[in-house]
This record gives structure tokens, C-alpha cells and sequence, in this order.
């Protein structure tokens, strides 16, 4: 008789830009409570992540993203407004030096990424070919990094059409499934009225003036009687939230993963990318969340 079949474990890593540092955070607790994927599929920066853990790469990524600052953010903006007004080939050359591309198809853990096709609307499964090209076209979100052309198609982020992507993670193979939901908290909460943030001085380099002699200042003008409008990117950011959130919901209510994890970072900025480790850190805890649910998880898993 031939022995059963061990069960197998999918991890579906969700959009949500400078909140995606969580993930770290959520795979590390997970490993902690003894739970190692056997897949792992991501959307935009879930797709980032997903790809360091598939080639044993995380925690170089982890030291890496914490050491993050303001400055660095900055330096990765190369502005283009052809397409997006980051074309986001200096953060891809970055990891080129510094990680090693592999393709998808012979890495030890199966890995795929999600985007979307721009001309057709149609959700594009990448599991074959290079794993930088596949992270590139998953992060390029609308208006913001610049779309990918790949086979003749235009692609952009994957959050578009699959923001938390189980589906993709069933049909890799999964048997109990783990999604990390990270805009639970995000509705009514992203939209910020009140003064950007101070910049360290420095660091307005030569993308925000380019930003502001094309598109005038980032923040509307107001009269000290009217209320702060919320500046364009915080206006581009709710606006993709909320599609995300309405999609997301809806694809994981006609296909339920078997654990959602839900880190709180509605407070993060778009571009918070400097802010790694108060993202990871709830990681950790949104894992300790649901920690009752992961024993379950686990024991089915053996």
C-alpha cells in the first residue's frame, strides 16, 4: 500500500505596497510555530517577498529592508511619465546586483506571481522564466512604476484582478491554505488630510522637482479656512485600496483560504518603504492573532 500523500501547505501573499514588509514578519512566525509552505505565490509586493523566501534569499532581503532610509527611498524614484511616473528600473538593478535571478521553474519551493495584462483585463499567472521579471511586472502599479512588456503583453500588478491570490496558490496544489490579507484594516483609514511628513533636509532630490514642474505641487493649494486636500498620492493610494479591498473580498469569499492573517498597517504611506521594521514586527503579531487557528493548521498539516 502506497503511503499517503503528505499534505500539502500554500502561502498567498497579498498586495499592499510599503505593508508588504509584513510579510517578512509572517513568515517568520509561521516558521517559528513549525509551519514551513510547500508553495508560495504573491501579488505586487507579496510577489517580492514571496520570491526572496523561494530562493532562500529572506533574510538578506530582511537586512536589507531594514536598513532602509528616507534617502534610499528616494534614490530608487527614477521618474518617468511615460507609463508611470517611477520607471522602477533603479530598484531592479539593485536587486540584480545584489540577489541572484534563478527561474521560477527550478527553484526547490514552487513560487508564481500575479499580474495583469493591461490591453485585455486578463490575470496573468507567471511560473516560468526569470523571478526578477516575474517580481517586476507583479509591482508595476498603475500610474506609480512604469508597466512591463512581456510576450507582447503590456503587464501591470497583479493587485488589479487577484490582490490576495488564492486561487493561484489552489491551483499550484495547495491542500490548506494560508493568506496574508494586509488591507483588512485599510477602508476609511489610508486617506491622511492632515501635512505630509518633514523630509530630512537633503533628500528632496531631483524627482519630487521633477514631479513638481509637471504635475504642480504635491499637495493642493488651500486657504488656512478650508480643510487639506490629501496630497496625489495619498488620493492614488485609497483609490487603489479600495478596489483591492472590494476584489480581494469578493475572491476570497467564493474561495476561502483555510487561514487569513491580517496585519494592522493602515497607518503606512504608500511609499513607506523605510518603515520595515515596525512592518514586520506586526507580522509577527498578526500571526499570534490567529494563533489558535495556526495549532489547527498545523495539526492537519502532519
Amino acid at each position: 500500500m502506497a503511503a499517503p500523500r503528505k499534505t500539502r501547505i500554500g502561502l498567498a501573499l497579498g498586495s499592499g505596497s510599503a505593508r508588504g514588509w509584513a510579510h517578512i514578519g509572517v513568515i517568520r512566525a509561521l516558521e517559528q510555530a513549525g509551519i514551513r509552505p510547500d508553495f508560495v505565490c504573491g501579488t505586487s509586493i507579496g510577489a517580492l517577498v514571496g520570491a526572496a523566501y523561494a530562493v532562500g534569499e529572506l533574510d538578506r532581503l530582511e537586512q536589507w529592508v531594514l536598513g532602509l532610509g528616507v534617502r534610499d527611498v528616494v534614490t530608487f524614484m527614477d521618474v518617468s511619465l511615460s507609463g508611470g511616473l517611477i520607471k522602477g528600473e533603479r530598484l531592479m538593478d539593485h536587486f540584480r546586483r545584489g540577489f541572484v535571478d534563478r527561474p521560477i521553474e527550478e527553484l526547490s519551493i514552487p513560487f508564481a506571481a500575479v499580474a495583469t495584462a493591461l490591453h485585455t483585463g486578463a490575470e496573468v499567472w507567471l511560473r516560468r522564466g526569470s523571478i526578477f521579471d516575474a517580481v517586476r511586472a507583479s509591482i508595476a502599479v498603475p500610474g506609480l512604476f512604469a508597466p512591463v512588456l512581456s510576450e507582447g503583453s503590456v503587464l501591470v500588478d497583479g493587485g488589479l484582478v487577484n490582490p490576495v491570490p488564492v486561487s493561484l496558490a489552489r491551483a499550484m496544489g495547495a491542500d490548506i491554505l494560508i493568506a496574508v490579507d494586509l488591507a483588512s484594516d485599510i477602508l476609511g483609514r489610508h486617506l491622511r488630510t492632515d501635512a505630509p511628513p518633514e523630509l530630512p533636509p537633503g533628500v528632496i532630490g531631483d524627482w519630487i522637482r521633477k514631479l513638481q514642474d509637471n504635475l504642480g505641487a504635491l499637495t493642493p493649494a488651500h486657504s488656512p479656512d478650508e480643510p487639506r486636500m490629501p496630497s496625489m498620492l495619498d488620493v492614488l493610494a485609497s483609490s487603489l485600496n479600495i478596489m483591492q479591498v472590494r476584489i480581494g473580498r469578493s475572491r476570497m469569499a467564493g474561495e476561502p483560504p483555510d487561514l487569513v492573517v491580517a496585519p494592522r498597517l493602515a497607518h503606512l504611506r504608500l511609499l513607506d518603504f523605510h518603515r520595515a521594521k515596525e512592518a514586520i514586527e506586526e507580522g509577527y503579531r498578526a500571526v499570534e492573532r490567529v494563533a489558535h487557528n495556526l495549532a489547527m493548521v498545523s495539526e492537519q498539516a502532519v
